[in-house]
């Protein structure tokens, strides 16, 4: 009966590991760019926060680009 508590805590902590540490995807800096966070809320569902040489940091949806704020 210990043993069984034991593992079903040892799979638990397992299933759940993997929603602690969020993956940093293709929109990640490159080496030397300093991480600056949002400013303003997510324009709308599909967004990621990301880095583009050209823009610097904002938000991306992978069909409408960069959001732009106006």
């Amino acid at each position: 009966m210990r043993l069984a508590a034991i593992v079903c805590v040892a799979l638990s902590a397992a299933a759940c590991s993997g929603c602690i540490v969020a993956p940093v995807g293709p929109y990640g800096a490159p080496a030397g760019v300093a991480y600056v966070g949002p400013t303003f809320a997510i324009p709308g569902p599909g967004y990621l926060w990301g880095y583009h040489a050209g823009f610097g940091w904002g938000w991306h949806h992978p069909q409408y680009g960069w959001y732009q704020r106006h």
